[in-house]
C-alpha cells in the first residue's frame, strides 16, 4: 500500500486541475483492450460496442478476441499499508462515497498465456479524499510528513523537482506499517475463476500528495483456499494499476473528489509508474465521457511467473 508522500511538484492553477498529460499510450493499435508486461502480457482486440479508454465509442469490431503473449507485468513496491488477506470479498466499497468502479483483472502465466485458476488476488487503495483504511491517522489525504511508496534508497524513476529522492518522505517510507485502526474499506481478496478472471466492485480512487491515482494489487498462487482464507503458496506478483490523466481530470469534477484541496501528482510526474503504458499497469477504462459519475469499468491482464516470488518489500 502506498502512504501519502511529500509533493513539491508543479502547482499551476487549481491544485487538482493539472494539464492533461501528453503521453498517449497505444497498445496493439487503436482498438486495443489491455496488455501488461515489462518483459508478458496479453493484447486483445476490442469487441463490438466497446468504448475507448476515455469513454468515447470505438469502431464496431468482431466479438472475437485474439491474444499474443508478451512479457511479465511490472513489479512495484508494496508500500506501507498492505494488510494480508483481511477481507475475502469482491465488493470492497463498504459505505465509501465515490464514482462506482468495476475492476476486472485477468491473471495469466506469462510463459504460455494460459489463465491461472484459483489464484488469490488482493486489491487495496485510498478513498476519494486520499485516506487508507487501517491507517487513517497516517494517510492524511495529502498532509505533510506522510509515507511514500518508494523504499528508502531505491529511486523508481526521475523524481519531480523538490521531491525527496530517497523515498522516505517521513513516516517510514515504503517500510510496512502496522495498522492503526480497525477499518477495512476499499480492501479485498478474491480468487480467479477458470478463465483467470476476478472482479471487484469498488470506487474510483482519489489522490494524495506525491502520488498519481492508483490501486495496489498482489497475486498469490500455489496455495490452498480454506475456511480461514488462502494459505501457503507464494506471492508471484506485487504491482499497481494506474489511471490515465483524462479520466482523473473528469473525476475531479465530481463530488467528493472536487472538494479535495490536495495538490495532485500527474501520471507523468509519478515516481512509481514506469511509463510503459499497459505494460506497467495502466488500466483500460470505459465510462460515459460526458458523465463519469455514472461509473467506470477498468480492465487489465496481468502476466505472472507462477514460480517466482515478488513481495514488493
Amino acid at each position: 500500500m502506498t502512504g501519502n508522500e511529500t509533493d513539491n511538484k508543479t502547482s499551476q492553477g487549481p491544485k487538482h486541475k493539472r494539464d492533461l498529460t501528453r503521453r498517449k499510450v497505444v497498445a496493439a493499435g487503436a482498438g486495443a483492450v489491455a496488455a501488461v508486461g515489462v518483459g508478458g502480457a496479453v493484447v486483445a482486440t476490442a469487441s463490438a460496442g466497446e468504448t475507448s479508454e476515455n469513454g468515447s465509442a470505438s469502431p464496431k469490431a468482431s466479438s472475437s478476441t485474439s491474444e499474443e503473449c508478451y512479457k511479465l507485468t511490472s513489479e512495484t513496491t508494496e508500500g506501507p499499508y498492505y494488510i494480508d488477506a483481511d477481507k475475502l470479498r469482491q465488493d470492497i466499497t463498504e459505505d465509501k462515497e465515490g464514482i462506482p468502479m468495476t475492476l476486472r483483472i485477468k491473471v495469466i502465466d506469462s510463459e504460455n498465456c494460459k489463465p491461472i485458476r484459483n489464484a488469490a488476488v488482493d486489491v487495496w487503495h485510498c478513498d476519494a479524499l486520499g485516506l487508507y483504511s487501517g491507517y487513517e491517522s497516517l494517510s492524511t489525504g495529502g498532509g505533510g510528513g506522510a509515507p511514500t511508496d518508494a523504499p528508502s534508497g531505491t529511486p523508481t524513476g526521475e523524481p519531480p523537482s523538490g521531491a525527496p529522492t530517497d523515498g522516505t518522505g517521513g513516516g517510514g517510507g515504503g517500510v510496512h506499517e502496522e495498522p492503526t485502526d480497525d477499518k477495512r474499506y476499499l480492501r479485498g481478496t478474491w480468487k480467479t475463476d477458470k478463465g483467470g478472471f476476478v472482479t471487484f466492485k469498488t470506487i474510483f480512487p482519489g489522490w494524495y500528495r506525491g502520488r498519481c491515482v492508483h490501486i495496489h494489487t498482489k497475486v498469490h498462487v500455489n496455495g490452498e483456499w480454506t475456511d480461514a482464507g488462502y494459505e501457503g503458496g507464494n506471492t508471484c506478483h506485487t504491482g499497481q494499476f494506474f489511471f490515465d490523466e483524462e479520466s482523473v481530470l473528469a473525476s475531479a469534477e465530481v463530488e467528493p473528489y472536487s472538494t479535495s484541496t490536495t495538490e495532485r501528482t500527474t501520471l507523468d510526474e509519478d515516481t512509481i509508474y514506469d511509463g510503459s503504458g499497459t505494460q506497467g499497469g495502466l488500466l483500460k477504462l470505459k465510462y460515459k465521457k460526458s458523465d463519469i459519475a455514472k461509473g467506470v469499468t477498468g480492465t487489465i491482464t496481468v502476466g505472472v511467473d507462477p514460480e517466482a516470488t515478488n513481495t514488493g518489500t
